[in-house]
């Protein structure tokens, strides 16, 4: 018999998506899915109108590979308003098969093997693959999560050396909900002015906010705006994260860059969807402030709930997660049994706060996250699933589970 044959270092270097993974286990377990971040409900109409109407109107060949001029003149509008940004639509911007191929394809057009990039933790899992995908190092630096997850300004100056070549940022950030302030990005933006290194910043979750926090590009700061990748998309904003429509912005000879590994990874994203974007981007300012404020609503639904049930949660700045720590629950069970009992017992999914870390880190032993972006009607049941089988007060989770 043969020997199984062997596979690359890459691909067996990190594992299969932890969140995907556990979509997977609640679909199987037929349980409430708050582990995966997207809706359970419809985009708006216009969106949907907007596709059907680039189908039938014949936009179903590629595009231009870098994005639909449509679209590339929307997006240019859009940052230079809320971003701050100045951006080219033929120079500075590629549109991407979402903000996942944007990250990939920008790391693999900037970053040669053997140099090393800075990621932020916790993180969203799929930056660690990346970097090794493009041949670079990842070093994980840990934020103060005791101080709100602050920047810890001594490790990072510490950890910026002559092979440091990139930093990733995401603000506001999955999985805690943490908004950058303006300091702690000019902190940022000093450092990869003095090491040299480019800033992959990850924006996805950028007009999702809450309690009058300010998003900020670090892009926008005059010693980034040569250094910055700026990345962004409409799965999150719009609730489409089916569609798979991101964007980058960088400077010409960066851009230049990714256009060509963009192309030959994916060639375009979906032109017609392209073309339904643009029209997202045309909605009027009312559609964010609505979408804050149920969001807002959510947030605080759900996070009002796991409190009452003994989760420690961290409020959420941004974005549409609550990060929890459940060692009043449960201080024996690591973070990925407490997860998978939580789906059979329970039937509501979260993600082990592991997976938002390096494999050599202890920090997400005993957290969870979870997200608010369902119906209101999804996160009651939720609630009521976890509250009709938990004590009043908190108790060991050999109790919670039986």
């Amino acid at each position: 018999m043969r020997s199984q044959l062997k596979v690359s270092r890459k691909a067996d270097s990190f594992t299969e998506s932890v969140i995907r993974g556990m979509t997977r286990l609640a679909s199987k377990c037929g349980a409430i899915n708050l582990a995966q971040g997207f809706p359970d409900f419809p985009c708006p109409e216009e969106l949907k109108q907007a596709a059907s109407r680039a189908i039938y109107e014949n936009h179903n060949q590629y595009s231009v590979t870098w994005g639909s001029p449509v679209l590339r003149e929307a997006i240019a509008t859009k940052v230079k308003k809320y971003n701050h940004i100045d951006a080219d639509p033929e120079k500075n911007i590629v549109v991407t098969c979402g903000t996942t191929e944007a990250m990939v394809a920008s790391q693999l057009a900037l970053l040669d093997p053997g140099e090393e990039i800075i990621i932020l933790s916790p993180h969203y899992e799929n930056y660690a693959p990346d970097a090794i995908i493009s041949g670079a190092k990842p070093r994980y630096l840990e934020l103060k999560e005791e101080e709100g997850f602050s920047l810890d300004e001594e490790k990072l100056k510490r950890a910026f050396n002559a092979k440091t070549r990139g930093l990733v940022l995401n603000t506001p950030n999955n999985p805690t909900g943490k908004v950058f302030t303006r300091r702690e990005l000019k902190f940022l933006a000093d450092l990869c002015h003095d090491y040299d290194a480019f800033c992959f910043t990850d924006e996805i979750y950028e007009h999702i906010l809450y309690d009058g926090h300010e998003h900020i590009s670090i892009g926008s700061l005059p010693s980034m705006r040569n250094r910055t990748v700026t990345i962004s998309g409409f799965s999150k904003t719009y609730s489409v994260t089916g569609w798979r429509v991101g964007y980058t912005l960088a400077e010409e000879n960066l851009s230049n860059a990714i256009k060509k590994i963009h192309d030959f990874l994916t060639v375009g994203a979906p032109h017609p969807l392209q073309i339904a974007c643009a029209q997202a981007l045309a909605l009027p300012e009312s559609y964010y402030s609505n979408l804050r404020q149920e969001y807002q609503r959510k947030r605080d639904l759900l996070l009002h709930s796991l409190e009452r049930i003994g989760f420690r949660c961290v409020k959420p700045e941004g974005a549409y997660y609550i990060w929890c720590d459940y060692s009043r629950l449960d201080s024996h069970s690591d973070d990925v049994k407490f997860a998978t009992n939580l789906v059979r017992k329970h039937g509501v999914a979260g993600v082990p706060g592991s997976s938002f870390y390096g494999t050599n880190s202890s920090s997400g032993e005993r957290r969870i996250r979870f997200t608010f972006s369902k119906k209101t009607e999804t996160l009651e049941e939720a609630c009521s699933r976890l509250e009709a089988s938990t004590p009043a007060k908190p108790r060991a989770y050999e109790q919670y589970i039986g």
